[in-house]
């Protein structure tokens, strides 16, 4: 203690000198307070390294700054049917960008009087030379002028033409989409390309590992056989040589007509869009009208307006699946089944929707939480259960008329039979019990996923342009939202029952020597609990 108070005494001393030197046995120390060292800081001249202001000043010259805020005429979507009947749907945004296009009612199904693949055909010639721009690049460095971007897509109800741009570009944009809608030129060279693509595209297909593509057309054919949906979406090799440009034209004339149109935009001034529209889309004509002589006296094929009709059936093809190169995975055998769903219209669609989100999947190798289906029925009853499973993921297609609920399931050859049983008995279960918290999950999953997708504009111009074309007005996310929250157990229950009573469609392909036969597929989807015959010999007193 002694010690430690005579180093205070010291210490205090030293610093109440007034002294400025204090000098030790071997070295002469300078006394520095704070405040002459501050004194010597300020002093020093200091370096400009900038130009620019320091923080503590607004940089001059920029403009003043917008941020987003809620305003309740921005979160409704408008619709003007202009005179000839094209509608034009918006909803204006908060951002620099905006996303436009055309969305038609055309597509695969309306192909039934002409060679199957007009349809992939028009996407592949899509934003090629027209009337104001004879030259495709001319096109496309004036997109990129405006900082845009577009492509094409056809589907098997609708095709979509779309542009992403600066929204001071809008005019510009409005008028290049009005050209490669109504005023294409088509080249018998741009044919000659198309046709150079589509092929390399379907020998791509048949060379790669996944099947989904190739599954999803043999599924609609088996399930609408020879009409509307079941007609091919890709382009039949038979089929290449004979589509020309006149018949391309021929199409045209007929399905890309102003009431089967509609000009979507998201991030726009309604009023502006719909003047740029009525400018391009309407004072100026398609280019078929002028073309008449191309047509002669040639019968023009009307607008197929059937509806589609529910067939059921069997697509196989015996074929050697390829492989994932040094994936070490074994040869796998695809098949899809469905079942008739129904419409978007439909009172149960939500409900439908609710289901193929309860059911899920995905595939063995999934990670991640619950958003990669690890929670849903066929990951924990199929995958989680059975280690010769690939893959097994639900899909719930609803065009304007029909739907297609189906799952695909992928496993090895020798367990093709065990697992389209496993398949049959996960379907005919979805009538049986249903958890709370399962439905919960999918009813939560179902609205964020809804949700977080309209975050998007292009999928948002998607959902405006879709609705707007099948309805002529739009239903805001809130809509579904609650009527998703509606949805209950017995709903659930109800929709899997009607799902049974249709008769089943399969696609299957691959090593197909222990694949069933349809009848064994139906008659375990009449089975109270799923079990397929086990003889090979189908009886009727089961």
């Amino acid at each position: 203690m002694a010690l430690q108070q005579a180093s205070k005494s010291l210490t205090n001393i030293i610093l109440q000198t007034k002294n400025p030197l204090w000098k030790g046995p071997n070295h002469l120390f300078k006394r520095c307070t704070a405040t002459e060292g501050g004194n010597n800081l300020t002093q020093r001249p200091k370096k400009k390294v900038t130009d620019m202001p320091p923080m503590t000043e607004p940089v001059k010259g920029l403009p003043k700054p917008l941020y987003a805020n809620y305003r309740e005429e921005n979160q409704h979507t408008k619709v003007t049917t202009l005179p000839n009947g094209l509608r034009v749907a918006s909803e204006n945004r908060f951002g620099e960008f905006c996303t436009v296009g055309v969305v038609i009612d055309s597509g695969s199904r309306y192909e039934v009087a002409y060679p199957s693949g007009i349809s992939h055909f028009l996407e592949k010639l899509a934003f090629n030379s027209t009337k104001h721009y004879p030259d495709r690049d001319e096109m496309i460095n004036k997109l990129e002028k405006h900082g845009g971007i577009c492509d094409s897509q056809a589907s098997r109800d609708t095709f979509i033409y779309a542009a992403s741009a600066y929204t001071t570009g809008l005019n510009d944009i409005i008028q290049l989409l009005a050209e490669a809608t109504l005023r294409p030129q088509i080249t018998p060279e741009e044919v000659d390309g198309a046709r150079q693509a589509i092929y390399f595209e379907l020998e791509t297909l048949h060379m790669r590992p996944e099947q989904e593509t190739i599954l999803m057309d043999m599924i609609h054919a088996a399930a609408y056989r020879d009409n509307t949906l079941g007609l091919p979406k890709l382009s039949p090799p038979q089929n290449l040589e004979k589509i020309d440009r006149e018949m391309l034209f021929l199409y045209l004339s007929q399905h890309y007509t102003p009431k089967r149109m509609v000009v979507a935009g998201v991030g726009v001034d309604h009023e502006q869009l719909v003047a740029a529209v009525q400018k391009y889309f309407i004072d100026s004509k398609p280019v078929w009208e002028n073309m008449k002589q191309l047509f002669g006296n040639k019968h023009v094929p009307e607008v197929d307006k059937s509806i589609a009709q529910y067939t059921g059936g069997i697509e196989q093809e015996e074929c050697d699946i390829p492989q994932f190169a040094s994936a070490g995975l074994p040869i796998l055998t695809h098949i899809m089944i469905g079942l008739e769903g129904c419409s978007h219209q439909d009172k149960n669609f939500i409900a439908m929707c609710v289901l193929n989100m309860m059911m899920g999947g995905g595939g063995s190798f999934s990670a991640g939480g619950p958003g990669k289906g690890m929670y849903t029925r066929l990951y924990t009853n199929v995958l989680n259960r059975y280690h010769w499973m690939y893959s097994a993921t639900a899909y719930n297609h609803a065009y304007n008329d029909t739907g297609l609920f189906c799952i695909h399931a992928s496993a090895p050859p020798n367990y093709v039979r065990d697992m389209v049983e496993v398949i049959v008995k996960e379907m005919v279960n979805m009538a049986g019990h249903v958890g709370d918290q399962e439905l919960r999950r999918a009813k939560t999953q179902l609205q964020s996923m809804l949700l977080m997708n309209l975050e998007s504009r292009p999928v948002m111009f998607e959902d405006i342009g879709r609705q707007a074309l099948a309805t002529g007005h739009r239903k805001r996310p809130e809509y579904f939202i609650k009527e998703i929250e509606k949805i209950t157990k017995e709903d659930v229950v109800q929709v899997a029952k009607r799902l049974l009573m249709s008769q089943p469609s399969v696609a299957a392909r691959g090593d197909l020597r222990k694949m069933p036969s349809l009848e064994y597929i139906q008659a375990g989807l009449t089975d109270s609990e799923g079990k397929m015959p086990s003889s090979r010999k189908l009886s009727l007193w089961r």
